[in-house]
């Protein structure tokens, strides 16, 4: 099974965006950046998607993990590993 592609929400300002993006990077991952600072319709978008106006959201494949804190306690729990390498959560 592939690896699935990551999607981070966020904005230039985000200090949690800046963790989520080290925290995956420390992870050998990459990932696909969704800027809605400057993208109305993609904030219009994640908000559709997430039911959430904070940045970041993150998406691993399918996945809404959440932001930050729930990418952490997610990984604090065992489960954000076997959904980086293709697993459920």
């Amino acid at each position: 099974m592939s690896a699935p592609e990551i999607t981070i929400y966020s904005t230039a300002v985000c200090p949690y965006c800046v963790a989520a993006k080290n925290f995956l990077k420390s992870k050998g991952q990459t990932w696909t950046e969704v800027r809605i600072d400057t993208d109305p319709v993609e904030r219009e978008k994640m908000m559709a998607k997430t039911r959430r106006t904070s940045v970041p959201q993150i998406f691993i494949g399918e996945t809404h993990v959440g932001g930050y804190d729930d990418m952490m306690a997610l990984h604090r729990a065992g489960g954000l590993e076997p959904l980086l390498a293709g697993g459920a959560a």
